[in-house]
């Protein structure tokens, strides 16, 4: 039997270097009621081509059956057959700022055991809101990114056949609760919550406008007064321009199963020993055939011969000080330290307490 030897190798060793750069608040904050609204709606897809429905989904057989009343033509939904109709959930995002007769996307989604929404369109369907108010209509040709081919004996599907948009396929018939130009003060909320940053964002503002507008009232929240008589689109235009220089905590990220090492370019090390090792275990098994002398009462038997060969090649313990990460990571691939090894290094460095990151394992 041919050996193996028993190791690990992982795939991918990624350094994020930080750089101190200017980006802007736009770029790592929003303002407060400039925020996607959700809504949703229970419709009927129709004009499928025999992949809608089967007679086992009776919501949808009733749904039939309660359009065609709403319309004039009372039916027995029983007796209905439906697989040209599909019930779906239509879902959208809408900016704050829409007003009503503006148009947005919606997404279609099949709830019952159609195979494709593929050349059906979407009749008129209302979009409520959280509160169960009605605040769109949406209807139109679902365009579907998938297909389902099917046979008596093969099938195949490509992506989701059961999912589509529409592009535009939604109407605003009414706005949402949020009075924009009324405000006295905004919020600016920050995608990624720290002190330092909202700091940085309050003095960057206050100094742009010179005087005190911006208070950072919390990690994720800075307020701004708007000054009086400004236009506020100008206002906060200007705002969302003005370049900060935002913190990074220092850490370091391991996706163990992937091998994706993830380095700050700001992480420190303090002055430590490392040494990286490599440990390979070599099983062989040579079985040999065991004939006792002619003539002999012995038997014919196969003897196990097993072959254990241990190799761990030698390093040299390399000291590192005050070491950034770069510097870490040079050191090791002089040593020829593989990913693993590289990972063992930093979970012995950060237990020793000489790694100044936060270590994230995945």
């Amino acid at each position: 039997m041919a050996g193996k030897g028993i190791g690990y190798t992982l795939s991918l060793l990624v350094l994020l270097v930080s750089v101190t750069f200017g980006v802007r608040i736009k770029d790592i904050a929003t303002v407060e009621g400039y925020r996607q609204n959700f809504l949703v709606g229970y419709g009927l897809v129709v004009g499928l081509k025999g992949t809608g429905d089967g007679k086992a989904v009776f919501n949808t057989v009733l749904s039939i059956a309660n359009l065609l009343k709403r319309f004039g033509v009372p039916v027995e939904p029983r007796r209905l057959t439906v697989k040209n109709v599909a019930a779906v959930m239509v879902t959208a995002k809408v900016p704050s700022y829409l007003e009503p007769g503006m148009s947005f996307d919606v997404e279609v989604s099949s709830i019952g055991d159609a195979k494709s929404l593929e050349g059906g369109t979407l009749i008129l369907t209302p979009l409520r809101g959280p509160d169960g108010e009605i605040y769109a209509l949406a209807q139109g040709q679902v365009i579907v990114g998938g297909y389902e081919a099917r046979g008596r004996g093969a099938r195949q599907v490509k992506n989701v056949p059961t999912v589509g948009r529409i592009p535009n396929g939604g109407i605003l018939e009414r706005s949402f609760p949020f009075r924009f130009n009324d405000k006295k003060e905004i919020s600016i909320l920050l995608d990624y919550p720290d002190f330092t940053t909202a700091k940085r964002v309050q003095d960057a503002i206050n100094r742009a406008f010179g005087q005190r507008l911006a208070k950072a009232v919390s990690p994720s929240v800075v307020k701004v007064r708007v000054p009086e008589g400004r236009n506020l689109v100008d206002f906060i235009a200007s705002v969302e321009n003005i370049e900060i220089s935002p913190d990074a905590v220092a850490k370091v990220v391991i996706d163990s199963r992937s091998g994706v090492v993830l380095f700050g370019g700001n992480v420190s090390i303090e002055p430590v020993a490392v040494a990286v090792g490599s440990l390979v275990v070599e099983i062989k098994e040579r079985p040999e055939v065991s004939q006792p002398p002619p003539l002999s009462p012995g038997e014919t038997k196969v003897v196990p011969r097993t072959e254990v060969k241990v190799k761990e090649e030698k390093k040299r313990i390399v000291e590192l000080r005050g070491a950034t990460v770069s510097e870490l990571v040079n050191a090791l691939n002089k040593l020829g330290a593989t990913p693993r090894e590289i990972i063992q290094v930093l979970q012995a460095i950060k237990a020793a307490g000489a790694l100044h990151a936060k270590l994230e394992v995945l």
